[in-house]
């Protein structure tokens, strides 16, 4: 399966429920999912989603 991903850096100001409601929301309408996480010493997270590549077939062209 291919995937396209997305990374994502959230300041350190930003709290652990508002960081959770902001990938809510992008997994509910933008169909991303989380795939990784690494929290800094800083408190900033990089934050990678990802999301299935769909290959859709090219009108007039049969399989």
């Amino acid at each position: 399966m291919d995937y396209e991903y997305a990374p994502l850096r959230l300041p350190s100001n930003v709290d652990r429920l508002t960081a959770a409601a902001q990938l809510a929301i992008q997994a509910e309408f933008s169909g991303w999912e989380l795939a990784r996480v690494r929290l800094y010493r800083d408190g900033t997270r990089q934050v990678v989603l990802r999301r299935r590549v769909v290959n859709q077939p090219q009108p007039g062209l049969s399989y």
